[in-house]
């Protein structure tokens, strides 16, 4: 159908341009004169020749050669041109029948008759049918050209006669008056440099038209065998080419029509003129002639016309039609990456969380890809607009409008479908958390019942009642049957979900188990207590059998007894069994907050991280964020993988045993936790920054998240110290189990690191250091105390004043050094509000010793430094805190004490080996060492020291109890 209606197209294109050639083909084979009035204008202007327009009684054309004293002096090139010229402008109709010549020489001599009219015969290169010759006038000449044409006339024979005249009345015997000029006493109208003008004018024309039919014929050649490109661009470029040729073909024809109607009337106003205008045939064949191109010049205009809008439709169509392949060459490629795309969304969700971000997932997709599908049904009814309008390539269209609508549905089939199974998945994971939480709140009714109060008939029944009570809503929460939840949700099923769904009506069965059973004991109790106590006297066969003398011990005594030693077991196990369902809930709360961390984090980084590499999204971004995504999120990518790929998959593990969960904290390392809080103030700075930018909003309204980003980004910190309090729920529910000392250990690894994360931020917000921090070795403490100085080097009044007022100090314990620093509050919010300090000093733990106690408050310390020449009396928040670093300082004091006394081992080894002879003893390095030692072992092992407070220890003097050295000698 296609190929039809373009060959038909083409064939009507093809007849047109036939009918096209053929006008252009009449207008260029015209016989135009080879010599054009323009190119002998010179020659013609001489007038010794002219071709008035009169004619002779047979219609013969008149060409008079007019007194011209020069005749003889014109070169014969110049002659023949004027002679080929003349004759070749009337028609050849005319011409046939043959010229009149009139020779005018009157004026003249003989001699100059003869050899004009010799020259004329002999030159004159058409048909001759008469020569008329005005001889002189003159009585002598008119005598002597009697007697010399009478003697001379064999030199005339001519294949036409020729006549000589005596005057111009004889001239009108054989021409009429109306056919001769003025000067031939004739009313013929000729002006010379009029017709000479209009000659020039028509043969311009002329060749006008001719150039213009020729570039017509050739424009048309060229959009005839224009094949039709394949691609919008090339077919844009050749519709807009071929429409600047037609627009610049039809000026030509406008300019070329204007001058032929300028032409024509200009030929046109000698009839107007005079009371008895007169027309020759020669101005009426001038005036045919125009009109005739004019006429021809209309019809290759229509012709062209007609021509063009066939080919404009062809190549608008084609336009049309790449237009149409361009833009279902895109869409397709779109929706087939829809289509792949929507083909990764298999999962159905492993928790309700997950479910419901897969369910804004697939809206978010579904929101994104509309504008694809919305453009596919928009082009499919472009398509169907051009089958309408009768586009040459249906067959084409037709099949790609087709799949266009196939494509569309199937992806809103496809989106439907993926809707319905989330949406079964959410409805049983909704079931399956409404089941877990009725397990919960079970759990914790049988925690908070204590056992001894179910001792008495009144707690035993409240208890009970509220077992039942409780029992009672189980038909509205729990999963009934696991068999119908298969069947009811078998589309969604898979070996994980089903797994699941076991566990979860697993532990439902096991907490409704242990109601049971804690039912069925209280039920026991509480009959107890209300059945009265009868004495029932033993048979004799009984007594016979007894080995014991007395009834009353042998029936009652040992009864009562192993009911106590039962119901201490019983109560013993239900309170362990509690316990493991506290452990089981901890756990589960465990495994769900992670989960959901993880998904927070995924959540994060694809719809904000990821999107500020996304080229669509760049021009919402604020100069600011700009190379900034590192700052912006720190490390969270690094924290995602650790839980999902290791963290989590550990977790899973313990599902079953969760009382040995901490040995999986011990296995991993949190530290990368560390790099995230310390690049947290300059995230919370950008972010303030850059919070009102458009980017983050469009973000969040995709994700459909509540909160904005900041909250997300506090997600790792919350995360961490999370982990401190479930483990010590978890602790606390497994005191008597195989794994409480790893979680004792765990829990103490947890708190370190937050303690170390906490140090890192205070750490960082130190000013004005010149050094490496690094260099310091580990933070070990940090805090805020009351300072006061007391050098012996200084003024007597600043030792006096700095001793009653306490300069605020913010102290950093490193392994080699002890930072001095000034607490300065920020203003603003968030981390910007959190505290800087400015450095002041520090201090070489090589040459730092303490003392431990300051008489008159228990909550001071001396650090002092190079034999007490700075003295730093330390006064901490608590007594606590003072005693959590003296510890800390005396442990670096005794590592480096250790380390001096195995370097001094080790030099003493080496110089034994490498000296033959013992060294005297007062040259003796281990001895001089020693005292190096000693000396270094009195420092750090100062007693404790009053000075600066009006007394002192002397050095002999033992120290009082506890407020000995610092170090043992």
């Amino acid at each position: 159908m296609t190929l039809s209606r373009l060959s038909l197209l083409c064939r009507d294109l093809w007849v047109l341009w036939l009918l096209l050639k053929a006008g252009t083909d009449e207008i260029m084979h015209q016989d135009i004169i080879p010599l054009c009035a323009a190119d002998i204008q010179d020659q013609l202007k001489k007038r010794f020749a002219y071709l008035s327009g009169g004619r002779g009684q047979d219609g013969s054309p008149v060409i008079t050669f007019p007194d011209y004293p020069a005749f003889s002096e014109i070169p014969d090139k110049e002659f023949q041109n004027v002679m080929t010229y003349l004759t070749g402008i009337p028609s050849l109709q005319d011409a046939g029948i043959g010229f009149i010549l009139v020779i005018d020489r009157r004026r003249d001599k003989w001699t100059s008759v003869k050899a004009s009219v010799l020259r004329i015969a002999a030159s004159f290169p058409a048909n001759l049918q008469l020569v008329l010759v005005l001889r002189p006038t003159g009585f002598f000449q008119r005598t002597l050209s009697d007697i010399a044409f009478k003697f001379n006339r064999d030199d005339f024979k001519m294949k036409v006669p020729v006549i000589m005249l005596s005057s111009v009345p004889d001239l009108h015997g054989y021409i009429d008056k109306s056919q001769l000029t003025e000067d031939l006493g004739g009313t013929l109208d000729y002006c010379h440099s009029r017709w000479l003008c209009q000659r020039t004018a028509i043969e311009s024309f002329a060749l006008m038209v001719k150039q213009t039919a020729q570039m017509l014929q050739s424009f048309g050649t060229e959009l005839a065998e224009t094949e039709l490109p394949n691609d919008v661009q090339s077919t844009s470029s050749v519709l807009c080419a071929h429409t600047q040729k037609k627009d610049k073909a039809k000026e030509d024809l406008r300019l070329a029509l204007k001058e032929g109607h300028s032409i024509l009337e200009s030929l046109r106003e000698p009839q107007a003129e005079g009371p008895e205008p007169g027309v020759n045939q020669d101005q009426l064949d001038n005036q045919a002639t125009v009109q005739r191109l004019l006429d021809q010049l209309n019809e290759t205009e229509a012709a062209f016309d007609e021509f063009w809008a066939k080919h404009q439709q062809k190549l608008e169509q084609c336009l049309q039609l790449r237009h149409f392949e361009q833009g279902f060459r895109e869409v397709k490629a779109v929706l087939d990456t829809v289509s792949q795309k929507i083909a990764t969304f298999t999962d159905i969700g492993n928790s309700l969380a997950h479910v419901e971000h897969l369910l804004r997932d697939l809206a978010s997709f579904e929101e994104r890809s509309s504008v694809a599908v919305e453009r596919a049904r928009a082009l499919s009814l472009d398509g169907e607009q051009l089958i309408e309008n009768k586009h040459y390539a249906v067959d084409c269209i037709r099949p790609k409008c087709e799949e266009l609508r196939h494509l569309c549905d199937q992806f809103s089939a496809e989106i439907a479908r993926r809707r319905g199974l989330l949406s079964k998945s959410l409805e049983l994971h909704r079931r399956l958390e409404t089941s877990m939480k009725w397990c919960d709140e079970g759990i914790y009714l049988l925690a908070s019942q204590p056992v001894d109060k179910c001792q008495s008939q009144d707690g035993a029944e409240a208890a009970l009642q509220e077992i039942e009570k409780f029992l009672e809503t189980g038909a509205e929460n729990k999963i009934q049957e696991l068999s119908a939840i298969y069947k009811e949700y078998d589309s969604i099923l898979n070996q994980d979900l089903m797994e699941h769904v076991r566990k979860v009506f697993q532990k439902q069965a096991s907490m409704e188990e242990v109601f049971h059973r804690r039912q069925a004991s209280l039920k026991k109790l509480a009959a107890r207590q209300t059945r009265p106590v009868q004495p029932v006297a033993p048979r004799p066969e009984a007594l016979a059998k007894s080995p014991c003398p007395s009834p009353g011990l042998s029936s009652s005594q040992p009864l009562s007894e192993m009911s106590d030693s039962r119901q201490s077991r019983s109560s013993a196990g239900e309170e362990e069994e509690s316990l493991a369902v506290l452990r089981r809930h901890v756990m589960s709360e465990l495994l769900d907050t992670e989960r959901a961390y993880v998904e927070e984090l995924l959540c994060v980084l694809e719809g904000y991280a990821a999107e500020m590499d996304n080229p669509l999204m760049a021009h919402l971004l604020s100069t600011g964020l700009h190379n900034k995504k590192d700052v912006l999120f720190g490390n969270m990518e690094e924290i995602y993988h650790f839980h999902n790929r290791i963290f989590l998959r550990e977790l899973e593990n313990y599902t079953d045993c969760p009382e040995l969960v901490g040995r999986c904290f011990l296995e991993r390392d949190f530290q990368i936790y560390e790099k995230y809080c310390q690049n947290k103030p300059r995230s919370e700075s950008l972010w303030r920054q850059c919070s009102d930018c458009a980017f983050f909003q469009e973000c969040q309204r995709k994700l459909d998240h509540k909160l904005s980003l900041d909250s997300y980004l506090l997600k790792p910190v919350q995360r961490i110290t999370k982990y401190q309090l479930l483990l010590k729920e978890m602790l606390k529910y497994s005191k008597n189990c195989e794994g409480a000392e790893d979680l004792q250990e765990a829990l103490s690894s947890i708190l370190g690191i937050l303690k170390a994360v906490n140090d890192s931020m205070h750490l960082i917000a130190i000013t004005g250091y010149d050094g490496n921090l690094g260099d310091l070795g580990k933070l070990l403490m940090q805090g805020s105390f009351s300072v006061w100085t007391d050098h012996k080097r200084g003024h007597t009044k600043v030792k006096e004043l700095a001793r009653f007022k306490p300069m605020q100090r913010h102290l950093f314990l490193h392994e080699k050094a002890v930072l001095f620093c000034k607490k300065r509050e920020e203003n603003g919010e968030g981390y910007e509000k959190a505290p800087s300090y400015s450095y002041k000093q520090s201090l070489n733990m090589a040459a730092v010793g303490i003392t431990e106690n300051v008489k008159g408050d228990a909550k001071k310390f001396e650090i002092w430094y190079n034999a007490r020449e700075e003295v730093y009396i330390v006064q901490a928040p608590t007594q606590e805190i003072k005693a959590a670093w003296v510890n800390e300082i005396r442990k670096v004091l005794t590592s480096q004490l250790q380390a001096c006394r195995e370097a001094s081992q080790h030099r003493a080894l080496e110089q034994s080996h490498s000296l033959p002879l013992p060294a005297p003893t007062s040259t003796s390095p281990s001895r001089g060492n020693s005292r190096n030692i000693k000396k270094l072992e009195e420092r750090k092992t100062d007693p404790l020291s009053l000075e600066g407070y009006g007394s002192s220890a002397p050095m002999s003097k033992p120290p009082e109890k506890g407020k000995g050295p610092l170090l043992p000698a």
